[in-house]
């Protein structure tokens, strides 16, 4: 690898602690050159997030609720005063009760519906217009999802459909932002033992059974979906634009489990 992130600065959202998947994203643009920025929502994740900033060089950290446009203005007036400018973004933020992902889909509630898609998918959309503004020259835009959005997963349910919704947005978006020079992918991990993850029911078992029947036999790693995010944003990803870049080790394009595991 040879500092292909040299000279671009950007914005990570949604580092929860150091097994999150953005804070993988993040050591690897790091480790590539990158100068990053972080945000976060509230003190008590703010205290996990300043360590982590610090030991990758970071000093530019925002407090920021993507729920509130305030908050959100003052988040992307402090990266305009303090850079003027940003090559990347990347945006790794969801959220649903938990409480509904077991069950019955189809008792959803309204609340706990709004709040999936708009915390989980509106956010990346009001992210993108916000952090356009920012990108003169260009830019790459990324965010993350999940298998579960075109296929049914168990303890899933509402957050499934938040990240379809995610999905068909990166494409709409891509098509706006392209004849400015901006991509936008997103990034579909398979399962990882993150605080995320842990919040969803049967999390151990699913982690199991991809390991067991994917081709390669194994999980994804931080590192491998840093280094697919590392590609998504330095100059090699330039002509890749409204992707769902797959990082699952292969499980994506099985059927049925391996013919052992029947």
């Amino acid at each position: 690898m040879a500092d292909l992130m040299k000279g671009k600065r950007g914005l990570v959202m949604g580092v929860a602690n150091e097994r999150s998947i953005a804070w993988g994203i993040a050591k690897a643009l790091h480790a590539e050159g990158a100068e990053l920025a972080f945000s976060y929502q509230g003190e008590a994740f703010g205290k996990r997030v300043e360590p982590l900033a610090a030991s990758v060089g970071a000093s530019l950290l925002v407090d920021v609720d993507v729920t509130n446009d305030e908050s959100m203005d003052a988040a992307f007036a402090t990266l305009k005063d303090s850079w003027g400018s940003i090559d990347f973004l990347v945006h790794a933020i969801a959220f649903a009760d938990k409480n509904e992902l077991a069950g019955r889909f189809s008792n959803t509630s309204r609340e706990n519906f709004a709040t999936a898609l708009n915390i989980s998918c509106f956010s990346f959309i009001d992210v993108s217009r916000r952090a356009a503004e920012l990108m003169p020259e260009g830019g790459s835009l990324i965010t993350l999802t999940y298998g579960g959005s075109n296929r049914v997963t168990p303890f899933y349910n509402v957050m499934g459909v938040a990240k379809a919704a995610l999905e068909s947005s990166v494409r709409y978006l891509a098509n706006d932002l392209g004849p400015q020079g901006i991509r936008v992918n997103a990034v579909s991990p398979g399962p990882m033992k993150t605080l995320a993850g842990a919040a969803i029911g049967g999390a151990r078992k699913t982690f199991r059974h991809t390991e067991a029947n994917s081709p390669l036999r194994q999980n994804a790693t931080l590192e491998a979906v840093g280094g697919a995010a590392v590609f998504l944003a330095s100059d090699y990803g330039n002509c890749t634009t409204g992707e769902i870049v797959t990082v699952d080790c292969g499980y994506h394009v099985l059927g049925m489990p391996q013919s052992e595991n029947l």
